[in-house]
């Protein structure tokens, strides 16, 4: 009985012990998304389109933030247990193995926004070649904000796809077990639409994966902005209830670069208590939301679209 007993508290403490490591608010999330997804497209017949897309677009966008969680290293101490998490394909397009390469290759570099270093920028470079002139004209459709959500999710597709043919073709093998996992969680994926929810596959691409993608990359699109000082090149928007609780607070992107292990949940008391220390850092990079980011960029160029580098220089 005793031994028993001494089992039972040891084994208690154990999983009091585990419970402290898992972020619940995270959990929480994911039980939202993955939950809010299955009876979106359960029944999306029964939604009229356009509520079906804000739903859809909102679902998508919501587990693109999610994903960027489990990259950092949340919800729980278990690498492959945050993996699971993130692994449905939800966006279809986008293994999640490739995000995590790519956002972690873009925390890593010093040399954020240099396409020549950094995977997530949106700026092109000068040069020959097809490659080179394919990439200024995406950076040129996408420098208004109303660019870049009409084309942007289109653009972004085709970009990443080129990118992974032109691995394979190189001769990179390291991605094909890779894909080859994510075409089968694809299937999965496509089964319940079609087998279960009697769904159309255009329906949900224009109603979930294309508008989800275009809400990410409003989050994206004043993240970042090329600077001689790498400190000033990382933005913060500020009062953001609604597109903050749908990028995971990801909108104080300079405090999430300075502290990327820091959840989600934590990042607005980081900002709050040393807000002046912050934006002195980054320069004043700030705007007061998204509603200012839609003012001044809907139809106005958010920066030119070469690296400065790359920009020819003004007549004397």
């Amino acid at each position: 009985m005793q031994a028993g007993r001494l089992w039972t508290e040891v084994t208690m403490r154990f999983i009091r012990a585990r419970a402290l490591t898992v972020e619940w608010p995270t959990m929480v999330i994911a039980v939202l998304v993955y939950g809010g997804w299955g009876l979106a497209t359960y029944f999306h017949h029964r939604l009229p389109w356009p509520v079906l897309a804000v739903a859809g677009g909102w679902l998508i966008a919501w587990h693109s933030s999610l994903q960027h969680e489990v990259i950092h290293g949340h919800p729980t101490a278990s690498r492959r247990l945050n993996t699971l998490i993130a692994l449905p394909p939800l966006s279809l397009w986008l293994p999640f193995q490739a995000y995590r390469q790519s956002h972690l290759a873009h925390h890593a570099t010093e040399h954020l926004t240099d396409p020549k270093h950094d995977p997530e920028s949106r700026y092109a470079l000068p040069g020959r070649g097809l490659g080179r002139s394919l990439g200024r004209l995406a950076s040129r459709l996408q420098v208004t904000l109303l660019g870049r959500l009409i084309l942007g999710p289109v653009i972004e597709v085709l970009r990443f796809l080129c990118g992974e043919v032109m691995r394979l073709v190189k001769g990179d093998r390291t991605r094909l077990r890779m894909w080859a996992l994510h075409l089968i969680a694809v299937g999965a994926l496509l089964a319940w639409l079609h087998y279960v929810c009697h769904m159309n596959l255009a329906l949900y691409l224009l109603c979930f994966v294309y508008p989800g993608a275009a809400l990410s990359l409003v989050r994206s699109f004043a993240e970042h902005r090329a600077d001689a000082d790498p400190a000033r090149r990382v933005a913060v928007v500020e009062r953001a209830p609604v597109l903050g609780l749908l990028f995971l607070n990801n909108n104080l992107h300079a405090v999430h670069h300075a502290r990327p292990g820091a959840p989600w949940h934590v990042l607005p008391r980081l900002y709050a208590s040393e807000r002046e220390r912050w934006l002195r850092t980054n320069g004043g990079l700030v705007y007061a939301g998204y509603s200012e980011v839609f003012r001044r960029y809907l139809w106005r160029a958010h920066d030119a679209p070469l690296l400065p580098e790359g920009r020819p220089k003004a007549s004397a």
